[in-house]
């Protein structure tokens, strides 16, 4: 298979992409034409195909498997696809796994890891409120093959997973440099951090934002989880119960950045730091990764600078 990290301007292309999405307009002179975005494992790329009345394009609808033959244009500093014929294709003749981009770290490790750091927790309510989400069947299912992003960081299978346990390792790490912090409170919020996102973001591969996520947001999604399983767990305490709420309505950090709450709890704010970082420095491996390039790459609004890598690791 041709993956669309490989594509070059002026090659001619023939293979099998998914249908991301697919919009139809008309040119300024009233002449049709159908706009798709086509992707695989790799990434994502513009398709613009010019005559979708022509006997070579048949009929086919977002989330199709089609079989594209078209030429690599580059449009406005990125590459774009002519495509000048389209055929939907049959069961059998893909692979999905060529199409869903996965975390390159095993799945099952990383859960079994996360497992551990529930088993460490002392306190009983915490405990049972963990175990109610990842040792709940369907929940871990979901969780285990969601993303932690559309774009930006970990947007891929297992990333929400990735991204959980790094947040809590990191977090591990803060409680025993700075001893004050409650580990078990800061752990577990951790973990909770961003447990909405399994009902913001739909499963691949749309991967899209859910009217859920679109009116409310993981942040709120996620506190509101967390609290109604707290109230159904018989004498959780009030105080630990705002504790809890407060550290996954605060872990943005800031209000510009989505979070209701700023940090008010030394663990909130241990959370957000732990968040950010991993957030960042995920970022920054999926550019560098994508680059040949030593040079500027330029602005990057995540960073909020113009970044570059250095040079062999110095």
């Amino acid at each position: 298979m041709r993956y669309i990290d490989s594509f070059r301007e002026g090659e001619n292309i023939s293979d099998i992409y998914l249908v991301r999405s697919k919009k139809s307009d008309m040119t300024k002179t009233g002449k049709p034409y159908e706009k798709l975005v086509l992707a695989d494992r790799t990434g994502s790329i513009d398709a613009m195909i010019w005559d979708p009345n022509s006997p070579g394009i048949d009929d086919f609808s977002v989330l199709d498997y089609i079989l594209i033959n078209g030429l690599v244009n580059n449009y406005q500093g990125a590459n774009q696809l002519n495509v000048k014929r389209a055929r939907k294709c049959r069961e059998g003749e893909y692979d999905p796994a060529d199409y869903l981009p996965v975390s390159e770290k095993d799945i099952e490790q990383m859960w079994s890891e996360l497992n551990t750091y529930i088993d460490g927790i002392g306190n009983k309510y915490l405990k049972q409120l963990l175990n109610a989400f990842f040792k709940d069947e369907g929940f871990a299912k979901k969780f285990k093959r969601s993303s932690a992003a559309k774009a930006v960081h970990h947007g891929f299978i297992g990333g929400l997973l990735e991204h959980t346990l790094s947040v809590t390792s990191l977090c591990n790490y803060y409680t025993s440099a700075y001893p004050m912090l409650n580990r078990d409170l800061l752990l577990s919020a951790a973990m909770l951090h961003d447990i909405g996102k399994t009902a913001e973001l739909s499963d691949f591969p749309q991967n899209d934002y859910t009217d859920e996520g679109q009116l409310l947001g993981h942040i709120v999604i996620g506190a509101h989880m967390a609290m109604d399983r707290m109230d159904k767990i018989e004498g959780f305490p009030a105080k630990l119960k705002a504790e809890v709420a407060h550290c996954i309505l605060a872990h943005h950090g800031e209000y510009e950045f989505g979070s209701p709450k700023k940090p008010a709890l030394m663990e909130a704010v241990a959370l957000h730091f732990a968040d950010n970082t991993d957030a960042k420095m995920e970022t920054m491996k999926e550019i560098f990764s994508a680059t040949n390039d030593d040079g500027w790459l330029g602005f990057n609004r995540l960073i909020d600078s113009n970044i570059r890598k250095t040079s062999n690791g110095n």
